[in-house]
């Protein structure tokens, strides 16, 4: 029983000593409740300035939300905040709607007829005859598309038979 306290109080003192002859490693000077309180603290600080901008809360401070507020012409007016599940789905809708505009134009190659100038062309009747099988969206599409400088026609909007004689070119 003594040897046991013996063994204890050296290596007690050794650690006290700071003696290396044991692989002992000194206590960190780590509090994970300061750490947790900090990000406690954080959090309700962030919170409140929310609940200012918030113009439904209790706390809605007019005069801070107007001079926060973005404007038009603003770097990311209209656009949701980087690191957001919004900003991710509007990630991956931009894409799909950039494949959906690859995909017309691969379909007007394999459908038009060939210009003089080396430009294709067909009609919307028959663009939306063929593409309406893939997509109901063609109309938006080919917006987007001529928004892009991927194709050009006449006019504002295209309407299924109304514009059926329409020319879409294709410009890439």
């Amino acid at each position: 029983m003594q040897n046991k306290l013996v063994l204890i109080k050296l290596t007690k003192e050794n650690i006290k000593a700071g003696s290396s002859s044991r692989n002992l490693k000194p206590p960190k000077k780590y509090s994970p409740v300061h750490n947790l309180r900090g990000r406690w603290e954080d959090w309700a600080d962030e919170h409140v300035l929310t609940q200012k901008l918030n113009p439904f809360s209790e706390e809605f401070d007019y005069e801070l939300a107007m001079t926060t507020r973005l404007h038009k012409g603003d770097e990311g007016y209209g656009r949701p905040k980087e690191g957001t599940k919004t900003a991710e789905r509007a990630k991956r809708a931009e894409a799909h709607i950039y494949r959906e505009m690859k995909d017309m134009c691969f379909i007007i190659r394999t459908m038009a007829s060939l210009r003089r100038d080396g430009k294709m062309q067909v009609t919307f009747g028959d663009l939306f005859e063929r593409y309406v099988r893939i997509s109901d969206k063609v109309v938006g599409i080919l917006m987007r598309a001529r928004k892009h400088g991927m194709v050009s026609f006449e006019g504002e909007m295209l309407w299924q038979g109304r514009d059926d004689n329409v020319i879409i070119t294709l410009l890439e």
